[in-house]
C-alpha cells in the first residue's frame, strides 16, 4: 500500500523530510478495524514527532492521526462497527499513523462519520474535537461553576484547530461567556464568526484587556499556545479557585504563581487514553459519536480551512511547512491518493 513516512528527524525543507513509499497492508485483529483512508488532516503533533522523534534504525515512521475512511475489515472482538461503515478518528500516537492507504485502529477510538459532510470535512474534526472536549468537560469541567467567579472561559490561541472547536463547544453546549484571543484581523474575525462573545489580542497584555471587558475574572482558562509566555498573566487574571487547562509544551512555568488563588492546573493529552489503555478508553468513541451528532444537527461545524490535494509526501511537506509558519487558521486536509 502507498504511504508517507520519514526515516530521520529533519527540517521540513530537507528533500527527504517526508518520503513516499510502499508498505505491507496491515490486518485487523482483536478490537481493531482496518480502515481504507479517504482523507487525513495535519496537526501540530505531526510536526513535533517528525522533528524530534527518530524511528528505529532501518525503519520508517508513518505520521498522521486524524482520518476519515471506510471500514474494510474488523477484528474478531469488534462490536461497534462492521465492514462498509464510514468512520472518523484520531488514532494513537503509539501506533503507525494514518498517512497510508489502509490503517488499523482500535474501535474504542473511532466514531461513526457525520452523515452530512464529506470525508475531507470529517477528517478535520477528530483530534481537535477530542482535545477540546476532554479539556472543557473532562479536565477543567466548565459546567461546574467556580463560586463567586464570572462564568467565563478564556481561550488563548483560539483561531487554530483546537480553539476553533473549543469556541463552538463552549458556546453551543454551555452558558459560559467565551473570550477568545487572536492577534490578526483575519483570525479575530474567524473566532468571532465561530461564536466567541469577545475577542482580544494575545499580543497585548491580557489582564488589562480582560478588565476592560467588564466580565469579571474568568473562572476558566484554556491555554492552547505559548503558555509559558502567558503564564504570569493567566495567574493574574484568573478567578480565585479557577481552573486552568493547557495542551502545549511550555519549557518552564512557575506553578507557584497559582498557589495564592488555589488555582488548579489540568494537563490534557488526547493520546493518554490510548497510550495507557485506560479503563475509560471507549469514551473517545462516545465523544466522536456525539460530535458527529452535533455536526449533523448543525450545532457545530467542521473547521476545515484548506485542502492541499491528494495524500503524498510533497503535499504533506507543504502542509507541515504552513503549520510551522504559525499562520494556519482552522485545519488543513489532504484527500485521496
Amino acid at each position: 500500500m502507498r504511504a508517507v513516512a520519514y526515516r530521520e528527524p529533519l527540517p521540513i525543507d530537507a528533500e527527504s523530510s517526508l518520503i513516499d513509499l510502499d508498505l505491507p497492508k496491515p490486518q485487523a485483529q482483536g478490537r481493531d478495524l482496518l480502515v481504507e483512508i479517504k482523507a487525513v488532516s495535519v496537526n501540530p503533533v505531526d510536526m513535533k514527532v517528525r522533528s524530534k522523534v527518530a524511528p528505529e534504525p532501518g525503519t520508517a515512521r508513518v505520521l498522521g492521526f486524524d482520518a476519515a475512511g471506510i471500514v474494510r475489515e474488523v477484528g474478531s472482538h469488534v462490536s461497534h462497527f462492521k465492514p462498509g461503515d464510514e468512520v472518523f478518528y484520531a488514532g494513537s500516537i503509539a501506533r503507525p499513523g494514518t498517512n497510508s492507504e489502509f490503517h488499523v485502529v482500535d474501535e474504542r477510538l473511532v466514531g461513526h462519520k457525520p452523515k452530512t459532510v464529506g470525508f475531507a470535512q470529517a477528517a478535520a474534526l477528530p483530534l481537535t474535537s477530542l482535545t477540546a472536549w476532554e479539556t472543557l468537560f473532562d479536565r477543567i469541567d466548565i459546567t461546574k461553576p467556580v463560586p463567586g467567579s464570572a462564568p467565563a472561559l478564556l481561550i488563548i490561541g483560539a483561531a487554530g484547530g483546537v480553539g476553533s472547536i473549543a469556541i463552538q463547544l463552549a458556546r453551543r453546549l454551555t452558558d459560559v461567556t467565551v473570550i477568545a484571543t487572536a492577534s490578526r484581523p483575519e483570525t479575530q474575525a474567524w473566532a468571532k464568526e465561530l461564536g466567541a462573545h469577545h475577542v482580544i489580542d494575545h499580543a497585548r497584555p491580557l489582564p488589562e484587556q480582560i478588565r476592560d471587558l467588564g466580565t469579571g475574572a474568568p473562572a476558566f482558562v484554556f491555554a492552547i499556545t505559548q503558555t509559558d509566555r502567558h503564564f504570569p498573566a493567566i495567574a493574574d487574571l484568573i478567578a480565585p479557585q479557577g481552573r486552568l487547562g493547557l495542551i502545549d509544551d511550555p519549557e518552564r512555568i512557575d506553578v507557584t504563581l497559582l498557589k495564592r488563588k488555589s488555582v488548579s492546573l489540568h494537563w490534557e493529552s488526547m493520546f493518554t487514553r490510548s497510550v495507557f489503555q485506560t479503563a475509560d478508553m471507549d469514551r473517545q468513541h462516545t465523544i466522536l459519536n456525539e460530535v458527529a451528532r452535533l455536526v449533523d444537527a448543525g450545532t457545530i461545524r467542521t473547521t476545515l480551512a484548506e485542502t492541499f490535494g491528494p495524500i503524498n509526501a510533497a503535499n504533506l511537506k507543504r502542509a507541515h511547512a504552513f503549520i510551522e509558519s504559525g499562520k494556519a487558521r482552522g485545519k488543513i486536509v489532504l484527500e485521496g491518493f
